[in-house]
């Protein structure tokens, strides 16, 4: 037969046992946190650019470091060729020479002017919508926008956009990111081909 007190000895000293070695510890301690030392080497060996930051709110928006430096590919630090003229983008339209458009965002329910030298989003900001967005270079389509008015060409100048095909711009679809107003128009935010 089993002696009753000798089992509850043994448990009283097993627990004793478990006890001290619970309030003893281990040893181990946790590394000290360098997060914020890494991040700030990190911030040191990556250069400058003027792409902005993406605040995105589509997967795999924005850039990542691209193939090709700034500059250009032939390492010559971004210098125009002699003789050669800078090319001027719809942005850059001379002080005398901006018009303004009565623009109706319809999602918003708001018809605002924008200036022939400022975009489709960037007026869409200013006015404080929080409008969609990735790339602000015409290479994805997370900005599209649809002119119902017509063809989006007819109302607007694309700066260098690459993503639409003309069949996509002939039903009104334009990347507001890209997109200078050329004549008053309406236009839903947030409408992809």
């Amino acid at each position: 037969m089993y002696d009753p007190l000798a089992i509850v000895l043994a448990a009283i000293a097993t627990l004793t046992v478990v006890l001290f070695s619970a309030l003893k510890g281990t040893g181990w301690e946790p590394n000290p946190d360098i997060s914020e030392e890494v991040m700030e080497r990190r911030a040191t060996a990556v250069p400058e650019t003027e792409f902005p930051e993406p605040g995105n709110r589509a997967i795999g928006g924005g850039g990542g470091g691209g193939a090709i430096p700034a500059g250009g590919g032939d390492g010559e630090g971004g210098e125009l060729a002699e003789g050669a003229e800078e090319a001027a983008g719809p942005g850059d339209i001379p002080e005398d020479e901006i018009e303004h458009f009565e623009i109706e965002f319809l999602k918003q329910g708001e018809t605002i002017e924008v200036a022939n030298n400022e975009t489709i989003l960037e007026a869409g900001e200013e006015n404080g919508w929080d409008l969609p967005y990735a790339c602000r270079q015409g290479q994805c389509v997370s900005c599209a926008g649809h002119i119902t008015d017509g063809p989006s060409e007819d109302f607007v100048e694309h700066d260098n956009q690459q993503m639409l095909e003309e069949a996509e711009l002939d039903d009104g679809y334009t990347l507001t990111c890209v997109a200078y107003p050329r004549d008053s128009f309406s236009i839903e935010t947030g409408e992809a081909p």
